[in-house]
């Protein structure tokens, strides 16, 4: 029997009288690596800012790890899809990873960091690399820079889910496939929810999907059939998969 971590049951969410998401209802099973797409504007991000508790639905349920989303923050990871940190505020790389370590001290904010604490941040920096950049201070990162910090950020404190929200949009081509590898191998032990456009992406590494466009429809299995890209574009829509441009059907 399949161990469920996050549930949605009739979810839906308003803002500002205009409804974002509708009747949203599904399961993502314990070490799922889960693709969400969409057209821009079509509640992704509200999507998963709503199974992170940092949004509440106007109708339904959300469940993580069986409880409210606030209640286990401690297990999850997020990475946002902007990283602008404040210009003015004089913080250094290594000091942004080492606010991840903040949520297995369970709120104890004035505790001070250990041994432990740097060490998981050099061996995740690392991976990243961007080791090497930990007493530059963040604001004088370039863009895809500051995504790797924000990315060490939400993997140091080794969830037991993680949220991406577009985490290749800043970086180059190398660093995507790099990331991607280190997800299949974090994968192994804790589920994976990441927004993409990269078909690349489901193709090599997802194993399910959940097209999103106001409406979900949530696919067990890393498989875009016609009939979901119908029901979330409206229109033909042309993808681009490994630079090679194709209509996506079920089978191709």
């Amino acid at each position: 029997m399949e161990n469920i971590v996050l549930e949605l049951n009739n979810v839906s969410f308003s803002y500002n009288g205009l409804k974002v998401l509708e009747n949203v209802s599904f399961k993502v099973p314990e070490k799922d690596f889960l693709a969400l797409l969409g057209p821009n504007g079509g509640g992704k991000t509200t999507l998963l800012k709503l199974c992170i508790g940092l949004l509440k639905p106007s109708h339904g349920e959300i469940k993580l790890f069986g409880s409210d989303p606030p209640y286990v923050k401690h297990l999850v990871g997020y990475v946002p899809q902007e990283a602008n940190p404040n210009p003015s505020f004089p913080i250094t790389v290594l000091d942004v990873v080492l606010m991840g370590r903040l949520n297995r001290k369970k709120g104890k904010i004035f505790k001070k960091f250990n041994k432990d604490d740097i060490e998981a941040c050099s061996n995740i920096m690392q991976k990243l690399g961007i080791w090497g950049l930990k007493n530059r201070r963040i604001r004088d990162l370039s863009g895809g820079q500051r995504q790797r910090v924000m990315i060490a950020r939400a993997l140091v404190s080794d969830p037991k889910i993680i949220f991406m929200d577009e985490p290749t949009a800043s970086v180059d081509r190398t660093f995507q496939t790099e990331l991607y590898e280190l997800l299949r191998e974090l994968n192994q032990k804790m589920t994976v929810v990441v927004v993409s456009h990269d078909l690349s992406v489901l193709s090599s590494y997802v194993k399910s999907v959940a097209c999103v466009n106001k409406f979900v429809y949530y696919h067990s299995a890393a498989e875009i059939t016609k009939e979901m890209i119908d029901a979330i574009y409206h229109c033909p829509v042309e993808l681009v998969a490994h630079g090679i441009p194709h209509r996506v059907l079920q089978e191709h």
